[in-house]
């Protein structure tokens, strides 16, 4: 029986008034914990044992992504307005993953298996980031859309108005995009290791000639 996983992210947002430092940017990194186990129970136990733990859950995942944004802020005072003149918006990404030990002291079926859920878990965790960097552009562009205020203090509270508006889009974006994972994982995972097999499959047929 396949292991039933689960996925989550870290949100942390920012706001701070600075001179901007680019256009939306995207900064990743990777760390990885490593897990043993022989058989897919013993993998299962050894990811919820070793997994990172997810505060928003209060549970451990087999992989995870920590999400920060940052926006930075130009302000022009002529006395009688004040316009936002630069923004910009970077988004501070770590991914982590599962990293398993006992790959060569197992059977090639739990090594195929293990594969298809890795890169699976990868996939998943990188399509955070990608949900993360497109509201990540729609942040600036609407910072970069505010009308001049009467105020720079004015402006500064449009900008975390909208900051906040954008940000909890993101945050719903994000768990509903756990949710259908969550649905679909069992029926995606077994579709990923048939394509796998098929793969293997006309490998060999060509390898013997076939």
């Amino acid at each position: 029986m396949l292991p039933r996983v689960a996925y989550a992210v870290c949100l942390t947002a920012l706001l701070c008034a600075s001179i901007p430092a680019g256009a939306a940017s995207l900064n990743k990194t990777y760390s990885y914990f490593s897990i043993g186990g022989n058989t897919l129970a013993e993998i299962e136990k050894e990811l919820s044992r070793h997994g990172p733990h997810v505060q928003s859950t209060g549970n451990r995942h087999p992989g995870a992504t920590q999400v920060e944004f940052t926006t930075r802020l130009g302000y022009s005072d002529s006395g009688k307005h004040c316009t936002i003149v630069k923004a910009s918006v970077s988004v501070k990404a770590k991914v982590i993953l599962p990293r398993w030990r006992q790959r060569s002291r197992s059977d090639g079926e739990t090594r195929l298996i293990w594969d298809t859920l890795s890169a699976d878990i990868k996939r998943h965790e990188e399509s955070h980031i990608v949900i993360a960097k497109n509201h990540a552009r729609m942040l600036e562009d609407a910072l970069k859309g505010i009308y001049r205020q009467k105020s720079c203090e004015q402006a500064a509270a449009k900008a975390k108005t909208i900051s906040e508006k954008v940000l909890a889009a993101h945050d719903r974006a994000q768990e509903q995009f756990d949710k259908v994972e969550g649905i679909n994982f069992e029926s995606r995972i077994v579709r990923l290791l048939r394509y796998r097999m098929e793969r293997i499959e006309t490998a060999k047929a060509k390898a013997n000639g076939g």
